[in-house]
């Protein structure tokens, strides 16, 4: 992509970010705050957890991120019974009794894993060496994934019998925990409206594969204040109990903080997030903007804060 500037490009993605959310408009209506949290998500190279009831259009909204963005897509039904090989792929004997590899789903842009919460930790952990290293080992050999490479994973939160939780540490690897609430009286008329009759809309691709890769390297040259830098990690020390940064709030309600992955991802969203609203370096707001959805899965309230009714929100926005 031949831009002038670095300063020049940056304009172009805030362009670029308007014209794919109208188009995602056409289709998704509502969930604002959501797509640009997902947006920000594959910009900052990071992997997202959707989280919310059933039919508030999550697989609609990755399906069609993955048409605008020009991007393949696959998605996978977790199920209790289904194993590494059917997501990673397995080895097979050819005609010709040759060993060779048959790539599974998961050889995709955008991945949508459904219910990640409904498979067994074998298959989870499989899906995590994925989301991690970018590639796949299967009969002991390594095969690289496409790129660009995201996990757009959806739970419920209400259907919690015959669940395997997801351990913290695979939670970790999830940069934004996204709540996808209901929506208001208005948008679900609207909803209704669109829905239900004859006319579909289509959707153009906005940007593509190697667009993507080229904003994702512009938005790790974006220059970062040391000010602002200290100020994302010392928020996430505060989460931690019993250290010496950690307020009287968090001794008493959190059993445990975010990690250092947590500050890393606190100043790429934030880089993101000033790009997208025409800045050349991020500020203390735009950490602010994409602390709750990047601390909310990274630290863990205790039976003192459930019984008494702090959530994780309110106790991110004391923080702050």
């Amino acid at each position: 992509m031949n831009f002038k500037s670095d300063t020049e490009a940056l304009d172009s993605l805030k362009v670029k970010y308007k014209a794919l959310s109208d188009e995602l408009g056409k289709v998704i209506i509502g969930q604002d705050q959501v797509i640009r949290e997902v947006i920000i998500s594959i910009l900052g190279n990071g992997h997202c957890l959707l989280v919310g009831v059933p039919g508030l259009a999550k697989t609609l909204l990755v399906n069609t991120i993955s048409q605008a963005l020009g991007l393949s897509f696959n998605r996978i039904q977790f199920t209790p019974d289904l194993m590494p090989s059917d997501i990673v792929g397995s080895e097979i004997l050819d005609e010709n009794r040759n060993f060779r590899f048959v790539k599974g789903p998961l050889f995709s842009n955008i991945i949508l894993a459904d219910e990640i919460n409904r498979t067994p930790p074998k298959t989870q952990s499989a899906l995590l060496e994925a989301m991690q290293e970018r590639g796949v080992t299967a009969a002991g050999q390594r095969h690289k994934l496409p790129s660009p490479f995201f996990v757009l994973a959806t739970q419920n939160p209400i259907e919690q019998e015959g669940t395997y939780p997801l351990p913290e540490a695979q939670l970790d690897r999830f940069m934004f925990n996204i709540w996808v609430d209901y929506p208001s009286f208005a948008e679900e008329v609207s909803v209704v409206r669109a829905t239900t009759g004859s006319t579909t809309e289509s959707i153009n691709n906005v940007l593509t594969g190697e667009e993507i890769e080229f904003y994702q390297q512009l938005i790790r040259k974006m220059p970062v204040s040391d000010n602002v830098i200290e100020y994302a990690v010392s928020l996430v020390a505060k989460t931690r109990p019993g250290r010496e940064m950690a307020p009287e709030m968090v001794n008493q309600f959190l059993s445990w903080g975010a990690g250092p992955r947590a500050s890393q991802y606190l100043i790429i969203g934030a880089k993101v997030n000033a790009a997208l609203n025409g800045k050349y370096s991020p500020d203390i707001e735009d950490v602010q903007a994409v602390a709750t959805p990047i601390l909310r899965h990274r630290i863990v309230r205790n039976y003192k804060a459930e019984a008494e009714g702090y959530s994780i929100e309110r106790i991110i926005q004391e923080l702050f």
